[in-house]
This record gives structure tokens, C-alpha cells and sequence, in this order.
């Protein structure tokens, strides 16, 4: 071996970043179901998931035996340039909460996107371009999926088409640009663009939209263009895999220290966040090597876990993708106008929805005003402003501190701080200036997205 020394950065880059993605569903006792083709009810097979994702995430898709999956070393070179991403301890939190706890917050803004996206966008980017793909088309709620997803096509030169959802579209219009100043077109969702659009207009005229809107657009978008594919930024099994560098790499960071957290804490929308940040001690939780505390975090406006059915139901609002058994609100569910547009999805993760439904891990929803608050908290004391998203896990992360202060139990909480929320000012301006409200929906405003669940036996 060469004396030549090697620089810090790199060596950390090579001890710390994963060489392998971790499937958790390899290792689940019970597997979550299996997705359906709608129009036969019968698990959708790799050819038909072929027809909408590229081949290799079709097969990342189904695959529920291979434990590990090697990391393309393209994507481990581009990973390079903010990964391992930091673990840092809130001290000044923990003084000023006055808590016997430790909290830790693993931070994944530190990139252009400013959030935890772009791990699988760069991935995804990578297969399409690798099949020989023109481009792909894809949805976005609060925009750092499609940040992330224009700046992994501009680094592969592929076209880029983003449906980003209306109410995020008019809140956000500096994510809009980011997107565009990468080179992708970004239109608002419903549009009059596809025919999925046109009748969820016509059915819903002047909706704000939601992210199975957009999916449905995109999905549509794909399948009619030549050379083009659709990429997703959550729910998708393939998306948990490859945000599991950020459990991965919280957990050997972790035990660097001989640190055993007690109380894990993620935010939840769709679920790739929470499912890449879990995935690790899941996986020893499952195998009775550690009883860790997961708590999954969602806006009390859209609860797909704490007030959903566990039931088989479309991944979007036009009804065109394959059926998922998930906890969901129903497909035709359209959230309230809130400022976490990444948490505004009607059903979650079918792997995170099974772990909840076995009883693997916990569930809570937070009201919007009380989400600010922890984010103005946090950005006072520990110097990062957080998206809205993140921002859910640091109110129950605060909240979980303060018990501690009340016990006097001395726990660890590890918690994912999925992003920045510089392009955030809007709602932020809206708490700040007393104008923001919460809404809680009621048992009848569910009733018809349950009603329009898919009869499954």
C-alpha cells in the first residue's frame, strides 16, 4: 500500500458510508403483503412493474430476501459529496429544556436539496440513465423530492418532469425555481396536462391538490412518453432501501461512542424518512437483539396511522398505480392546505405500515401550531431552521425530553432532522404572525376516503 496519506474527509467517507443499502424486509418474520395489479387483484409481477419503473427498481421493488444490496460505486462517488452526513448532539437543547436526557439529531440538510431526497434520487437517476432512459417523471409535495430528483437528472443529463402539488406550488414558488434553475419543468398538480388532471379537477374544482394527485399525473406522464419513467420519493420499498444509509450510518456512529439509544423518532409521511432512519435497529428489534422505542410522527391533519384503515388501497388519487396493503385515509382523501406538504399523503409505507400494525413501533400526531412552535424552539437554540416536516419529530422529541425531566430517567433520543426549511419562510411567516390554524379533520370528513377503499377479500 502506497504512503501516501490519505486525506481525513476520505478516510471517514470509506470507514463510515455504507458499501450496501440494508433491505429490512429480508429480515421481517412477516412480510408485508404483496402489491396487486388492480384490474386482476393477483401480486403485480416484475414484468408489469417494469412498465412503470425501471427494470432494476422493479426488481429492488419485490425483492424481500436479499438482506444487503451492493451500492453502485457511481452512487457511493456521488454520495461522497455530503455523506456521511452529520450525527450531532443538542447540547444547547438539553440545557435549555433543563432535561437528564440526551438527544441526538441526525441532520440530512447538508446539500443543495436540503434534505434526505437526494439519496434515492441519486440512485434512482442512476438506474434510468443506466437502462438508456430519455428521462423520468415524477411528483413532489414541499419540493425536496424535486429538488433533489432535478439536481440527480441534471448530474446524469436526463430530462426531468415534476407534478408538484398546487398548494406547495403557490407557497414555494423558491423550490419551484430551484427545480427549474436545474433544468426540470415543473407544473402544478391537477393540471389540465394529463387526463387523470382534467378529471380530478372536474370532480374536485379548485383543490389544492395532494401527492396522490400528483403521482397519478406523473404516473400517467410516463407511461404515455417513450423512453421515460416514473421515479418516486417515498411509500416505495425501493426508496426505503436506499434511505437506509441514514440509519446505517446513525448506528455506526453510535457505536463508535458505545451509545445505545433508547427512544427513536422519525417523521412520517409517506415513509421514506423514518423507514431509512429505522431500518438498522428495526432489524435488531425484530431479532430480539435490542428493544429500542420507535415513534413514527405524522400531522394530525393527515393521520394516516393513528385514525387510518389497514387495508389494501390505491397509491394515488387517479387509481392508476398498483393496490398497497397500508394504513390509509383512502385514495380519494384530500388533505387540508397545511405547511408540511411532504407529510400530505392519504397512506404510508407498506413495510412501515405492517411494523405498526404488528406492533413494532408507535404512532402520534401533532397538531401544525404546536409543530412551529418545537421548530422555532429549535431554531433558536441549535442554529438550524427545519422544514415543517423535520420539524414533527422535534416536537416529540422535545416532548419525550421533558418527561424525562419530569422522571428524572436519563434516556438517549436519536431523531431525524430530514431538512432545512429556508424555503419554508411562508408558513413561517404565517406562525409568526399569529395567522396559522389547526385542523384536525372529524370522523365524517374521513368517511368518504374510506368508502372509496377497493373491496379486497
Amino acid at each position: 500500500m502506497s504512503n501516501q496519506k490519505i486525506p481525513y474527509k476520505i478516510y471517514l467517507e470509506e470507514q463510515e458510508m455504507p458499501k450496501q443499502w440494508y433491505n429490512l424486509r429480508a429480515d421481517m418474520k412477516e412480510k408485508p403483503e404483496p402489491l396487486l395489479n388492480p384490474a386482476t387483484l393477483q401480486p403485480v409481477t416484475l414484468e408489469e412493474l417494469s412498465g412503470i419503473f425501471c427494470k432494476e427498481l422493479a426488481m429492488q421493488e419485490l425483492n424481500d430476501t436479499d438482506a444487503y444490496i451492493d451500492i453502485p460505486e457511481e452512487i457511493r462517488k456521488f454520495y461522497r459529496m455530503y455523506r456521511p452526513s452529520p450525527l450531532v448532539r443538542a447540547y444547547c437543547l438539553e440545557e435549555k429544556l433543563k432535561t437528564p436526557a440526551k438527544i441526538y439529531y441526525k441532520f440530512e440538510g447538508n446539500n443543495t436539496s436540503g434534505s434526505h431526497k437526494l439519496n434515492s434520487a441519486i440512485a434512482q437517476a442512476y438506474y434510468a440513465k443506466k437502462q438508456g432512459l430519455k428521462g423520468v417523471t415524477t411528483e413532489t409535495g414541499a419540493g425536496q423530492w424535486g429538488t433533489a430528483l432535478s439536481m440527480a437528472c441534471s448530474y446524469f443529463d436526463l430530462d426531468c418532469q415534476v407534478y408538484m402539488v398546487k398548494v406547495s406550488y403557490e407557497q414555494k414558488p423558491f423550490r419551484r425555481e430551484v427545480m427549474r434553475t436545474y433544468g426540470a419543468s415543473v407544473t402544478p398538480s391537477p393540471s389540465e396536462t394529463t387526463k387523470v388532471g382534467r378529471e380530478i379537477l372536474k370532480e374536485h374544482p379548485g383543490t389544492t391538490g395532494s401527492l396522490g394527485c400528483a403521482i397519478s399525473e406523473a404516473v400517467e406522464k410516463a407511461v404515455t412518453s417513450e423512453g421515460y419513467r416514473y421515479v418516486l420519493g417515498s411509500v416505495l420499498n425501493q426508496v426505503l432501501l436506499h434511505q437506509s444509509v441514514i440509519g446505517l450510518e446513525t448506528k455506526t456512529a453510535l457505536e463508535k461512542y458505545d451509545i445505545v439509544p433508547d427512544i427513536i423518532i422519525g417523521c412520517a409521511g409517506g415513509g421514506s424518512n423514518l423507514g431509512g432512519l429505522i431500518s438498522p435497529f428495526m432489524g435488531e428489534k425484530i431479532k430480539g437483539k435490542r428493544d429500542y422505542r420507535i415513534i413514527a410522527v405524522e400531522p394530525a391533519s393527515c393521520p394516516s396511522l393513528t385514525r387510518g384503515k389497514y387495508a389494501y388501497d390505491f397509491c394515488d388519487t387517479g387509481r392508476v398505480c398498483p393496490l398497497s396493503k397500508m394504513y390509509t385515509l383512502g385514495s380519494g382523501f384530500i388533505p387540508s392546505a397545511n405547511h408540511a406538504g411532504g407529510l400530505r399523503y392519504h397512506g404510508m409505507s407498506s413495510t412501515l405500515s405492517k411494523l405498526y400494525h404488528d406492533g413494532l413501533m408507535e404512532a402520534r400526531s401533532v397538531e401544525q401550531t404546536a409543530v412551529f412552535e418545537a421548530a422555532t424552539q429549535f431554531a433558536r437554540i441549535e442554529g438550524i431552521l427545519p422544514a415543517p416536516e423535520s420539524s414533527h419529530a422535534i416536537r416529540v422529541a422535545i416532548d419525550e425530553a421533558l418527561k424525562c425531566k419530569e422522571t428524572g430517567e436519563e434516556k438517549t433520543i436519536v431523531f431525524g432532522l430530514t431538512g432545512t426549511g429556508y424555503f419554508d419562510m411562508m408558513a413561517y411567516e404565517k406562525f409568526n404572525n399569529g395567522e396559522m390554524s389547526d385542523y384536525i379533520p372529524t370522523d365524517d370528513d374521513l368517511k368518504p376516503g374510506f368508502a372509496s377503499l377497493p373491496k379486497v377479500d
